[in-house]
């Protein structure tokens, strides 16, 4: 349906350039009426059968480009002119080939059940799916692990070496396998094929046993996210091979966390997995058991756990609203978001009320808890969300937003990046207007390197001149001072020989003149 929607596009934008404004009668392409005011021609008007619209396909790309967070090219307006047939063609039928397609190949669900030991993971499986795809009485994989260490324990134990050697054997066994196990987390994918009413579901269940059951869960969610990244890393290599005939979806698409009960907050633990996982699959968190506190505990429980996820930034999976949608599914949709943290209850058991009915649901000495009862738990909100309202929603984020952003970000570090010029229309009127605008920019740019460059030397000049100015007036004051001081000495020399003088004409006897001829 996409393709022949593209090829009608692309010939209609042919016939909106050629056509210079006039088209199918001189209706101009300038004077079309927009989308909204699409209206069905009379029944009066002969010869006319369809009615011209014109709309932007920038604007039908703007939604997805946003979630992606990919740049397109910039591009001329492209006008494209949709038309309302009157008479019989056959496209309406095409929802109908995509249901009978997609009945024949069926639907595919990965889901990650993430939480510790204990908390009803495989019974939540079974109650969702409403069949017994866990075996909730077979040992897992840490139990057979143990029973294997176990055994070898025993074997060590009945041989005939010494009680210190056997000991020490067994340290190395149980040191080697939890060295092994790297931060003890294991990840393990159950695949089943299940149909309701003719229609086929694939369902990968991935299980992490181990998380969050050791002392210290220091970086006990690396194995997942590293798992998560590798799944992205398989669809990218299979889309990258020359036959991709045969890709196998084997992506995440729903991430469920399940919070253990406490009634308190969430612990270092779920924040940072949380942290780690939020960007990279749908995440939906559910309170696990809480059929062991009351309502205004599970309340509460939720408002503390939101309020911590908003503190730390963390997103969920929002259920999508569309402008089609009428009132009640917009504001189912809005519950389903508010509701998170799901508190759920599972039970793939029946049992029997008061009133004799056959529910499934946990019965109590106080009573009967229901598990498709809203008023008794969120497991109905759950299952909507996961499976009969949103999985498609679920994948569609996946494969458009999730894995997009990872392709993208992977690609930029492998230094691949896209060439935008290829995807341009060649306009040369628009080509002059982009190169007078390039021109114009380089001029400005040069012309303000000069205006910075021109004012740099000017300061520069100006602080050499002030220097030089400086300096002058210091040599200047310094000379002044210098003869200061020798005019001074002089003076004082001066005063110095006309004291001496007068001191010598006062000690000098004055001679008389003798008379006579003989002196």
């Amino acid at each position: 349906m996409q393709a022949e929607t593209s090829v009608e596009n692309f010939r209609t934008t042919s016939l909106a350039e050629d056509g210079a404004g006039a088209i199918d009668g001189g209706v101009k392409l300038e004077n079309s009426p927009t989308i909204e005011e699409t209206h069905s021609l009379s029944d009066g008007q002969d010869g006319k059968a369809t009615t011209e619209v014109e709309t932007d396909l920038r604007s039908q790309q703007e939604p997805e480009t946003q979630q992606t967070g990919q740049q397109l090219p910039k591009q001329a307006g492209i006008k494209v002119l949709h038309h309302r047939v009157n008479g019989y063609v056959g496209f309406a039928n095409l929802p109908k080939q995509w249901h009978r397609k997609s009945i024949r190949r069926g639907f595919r669900l990965n889901l990650l059940c993430v939480g510790q030991k204990g908390l009803g993971k495989s019974t939540l499986i079974n109650t969702l799916f409403n069949k017994p795809i866990y075996d909730v009485n077979s040992p897992g994989a840490a139990e057979l692990a143990a029973l294997k260490l176990e055994d070898a324990g025993e074997a060590l134990a009945d041989a005939d070496d010494s009680s210190e050697q056997q000991q020490q054997q067994l340290e190395n066994h149980q040191y080697k396998d939890a060295e092994s196990s790297g931060p003890h987390v294991k990840i393990e994918t159950l695949s089943t094929k299940i149909e309701e009413n003719g229609v086929a579901l694939t369902l990968n269940v991935i299980d992490t046993p181990g998380f969050g059951d050791a002392i210290n869960n220091t970086d006990a969610w690396k194995p997942i996210v590293r798992e998560i990244d590798n799944r992205f890393d398989q669809f990218l290599d299979a889309e990258n091979r020359v036959d991709r005939t045969t890709i196998e979806d084997s992506r995440i698409h729903a991430c469920l966390y399940f919070i253990e009960p406490t009634n308190h907050s969430l612990k270092a633990l779920d924040l940072e997995f949380c942290k780690a996982v939020h960007q990279k699959c749908n995440l939906i968190p559910v309170i696990a058991k809480s059929d062991i506190l009351t309502d205004e505990e599970i309340e509460e429980f939720k408002l503390s756990i939101r309020t911590q996820l908003e503190s730390e930034g963390i997103e969920l999976f929002e259920p999508p609203r569309y402008a089609l949608d009428d009132k009640e599914t917009a504001a189912r949709s809005l519950q389903l978001h508010s509701q998170m943290p799901y508190a759920i209850v599972g039970s793939a058991t029946e049992v029997t009320t008061a009133d004799g009915r056959k529910v499934r649901g946990r019965a109590y000495p106080w009573g009967v808890i229901e598990v498709d009862n809203e008023a008794h738990s969120d497991f109905v909100h759950l299952r909507d969300l996961l499976i009969k309202v949103y999985l498609l929603e679920l994948c569609e984020k996946t494969e458009k937003v999730l894995y997009e952003r990872y392709r993208s970000e992977k690609l930029n570090s492998l230094n691949i990046k896209q060439d935008n010029s290829v995807f341009k229309e060649y306009d040369p009127e628009l080509k002059q207007k982009e190169e007078k605008q390039l021109h114009e920019a380089k001029l400005a740019k040069l012309e303000a390197e000069m205006k910075a460059v021109f004012q740099q030397k000017v300061n520069e000049k100006e602080k050499k001149l002030q220097k030089s100015e400086a300096e002058l007036f210091a040599r200047h004051k310094e000379m002044k001072e210098k003869l200061t001081k020798q005019l001074k000495a002089l003076e004082d020399k001066k005063h110095q020989l006309e004291m001496s003088l007068v001191n010598q004409s006062a000690n000098s006897p004055v001679q008389t003149k003798k008379k006579g001829f003989l002196r």
